[in-house]
């Protein structure tokens, strides 16, 4: 590997991680992805000495070598990761990876905790390491009694509120429609969460937001993100190129796949959302109580004639977790939802807060007047 010049350091909780590489522009990205939620910043690459690290560069040498090991006949295991083919396999003790389509190869010391990234782009390994930097975290915050619930969340003086449901069912239209009325976002898709004395501590899971063309509309951002692309700034990378084509062109429709199945939203980093529109983030929370929205174009928004329970399926579990399944072994046989205990707990506590089922609708307005009443003196 190049010599290391940059580092970034990570804090969630007491999980630690270090992000350190030969670029300057990889731990710049770890900084700005993780800073507005856990305590990221710049240090020295010198003074790192101890705790996980994820060591990323972009090294073509280093690259051959890891992706020669991983094909060399060794025994492997194809999967996705990041919605990238990756081929996983081991090397002694190690886990090594292979993702030729983005030109990243990996190795894992589950051990002492030390990730290896070598890639061909600066932006591939830059999205790479901010991913196994949050899934490191996340191990360590599992195996400390941590779990991971399927749930966005808002929080005003200190309290939280979540939102639960399948996807469309309304929880990030929830979350942001009280991010507009003044609640500081914690996070838009899922939390970390655990049992303490007060009640559930809840932390937030970074990751970029996915608005669809007509909610950013609809929550009035819409012109706003549109006039900060035409003067060249730019949204998360991994949003496709025809959802920026559109704002730039002034088109509010929703866009699909082919097939018509997912729509294409637009994909926001996290600090865009204080110095773009004005929503301040918290860095943590105390759940206050729990939110189950349906969104109904025809009806009118209002409260719901019952909540459901907390189930199984609002943790993420190692079954459920489509994303970023545990191939790297980070979370060192804990389940990628949590301690099955840890989540019972949590589901108990959580059971005893107030649950509120509510109708939403296509208008803004309407639906975040009810949204503020069920959730006036939190």
């Amino acid at each position: 590997m190049n010599a290391i010049i940059s580092a970034t350091h990570v804090q969630a909780a007491d999980a630690t991680v270090t992000v350190l590489s030969n670029t300057p522009s990889i731990t710049d990205w770890a900084a700005r992805y993780f800073g507005p939620w856990w305590n990221a910043a710049s240090i020295d690459a010198d003074s790192v000495c101890s705790g996980p690290v994820v060591i990323a560069d972009v090294d073509h040498a280093a690259y051959d070598t890891l992706a020669a090991l991983v094909g060399d006949g060794r025994d492997q295991q194809q999967v996705r990761f990041a919605k990238a083919e990756t081929l996983v396999a081991r090397d002694g003790n190690d886990i090594i990876a292979l993702s030729e389509g983005e030109g990243i190869a990996y190795r894992a010391d589950q051990v002492t905790g030390r990730i290896v990234i070598a890639g061909t782009g600066a932006e591939p390994v830059a999205l790479a390491a901010a991913r196994l930097a949050r899934e490191s975290i996340r191990g360590q915050l599992l195996r400390a009694g941590w779990a991971v619930l399927h749930a966005s969340a808002v929080v005003r003086d200190g309290s939280a509120v979540l939102a639960f449901g399948d996807k469309g069912a309304g929880k990030t239209t929830t979350a942001f429609l009280l991010a507009a009325r003044g609640w500081e976002l914690l996070a838009n898709d899922r939390v970390i969460v655990r049992p303490s004395a007060a009640g559930v501590d809840v932390l937030p899971w970074p990751s970029a937001a996915a608005l669809g063309l007509g909610l950013l509309d609809a929550l009035g951002w819409y012109d706003i993100a549109r006039n900060r692309l035409r003067s060249g700034e730019s949204l998360h990378p991994t949003q496709h190129e025809s959802v920026t084509e559109a704002l730039l062109d002034g088109r509010r429709e929703p866009l699909w796949e082919p097939g018509g199945k997912r729509e294409r939203k637009v994909q926001v980093f996290p600090d865009q959302f204080p110095a773009w529109f004005g929503v301040p983030l918290a860095t943590g929370g105390t759940a206050a109580a729990l939110i189950f929205p349906q969104i109904r174009a025809g009806a009118a928004p209002g409260a719901a004639d019952a909540a459901r329970a907390l189930g199984e399926d609002d943790f993420m579990a190692g079954a459920t977790e489509d994303r970023y399944p545990d191939v790297f072994g980070l979370a060192r046989g804990v389940d990628g939802g949590g301690a099955a205990a840890v989540r019972a707990e949590v589901a108990r506590l959580l059971g005893d807060l107030p649950h509120h089922g509510v109708v939403l609708n296509h208008d803004p307005q309407a639906s975040a007047d009810v949204l503020d009443k069920l959730t006036d003196g939190l």
